[in-house]
């Protein structure tokens, strides 16, 4: 008889220790998506603030240092895919020309556009 009790304590105790990992989990899950929603909204807010186009080495200045700050960004977010998409509109920005802001501008914030439209629906906002 005093095996019974011993199974039932050590089978609550692995159900309580099992429900501890699921918890475990689940916070790990929200901390994640909290992480990413806020990398995010930094990503959207870097990405759609507008460079001056009629100075264009400060455009370019401003781009290349938009995508420093995006490459970091993509490193901290808890969600993959919206990680590549802060890593492709990095890219973009850091490898922007000055050619990109004066020969071919509206092209240029197109794709950056098209790339933001990415992002934002990649971290589901």
């Amino acid at each position: 008889m005093k095996r019974l009790p011993a199974a039932i304590i050590g089978g609550s105790l692995v159900l309580a220790l099992t429900g501890c990992g699921v918890a475990s989990e689940t916070a790990d899950q929200v901390g994640n998506a909290a992480t990413t929603v806020g990398v995010c909204s930094d990503a959207v807010r870097i990405a759609t603030a507008t460079p001056d186009l009629g100075d264009p080495q400060a455009a370019l200045d401003h781009a290349h240092a938009a995508g420093r700050e995006l490459t970091d960004l993509a490193a901290r977010a808890g969600n993959t895919t919206a990680g590549e998409a802060i890593d492709s509109l990095a890219t973009t920005l850091r490898e922007t020309t000055v050619d990109d802001v004066v020969t071919g501008p509206a092209d240029w914030v197109q794709r950056k556009t098209d790339q933001v439209t990415a992002l934002t629906k990649a971290c589901g906002l």
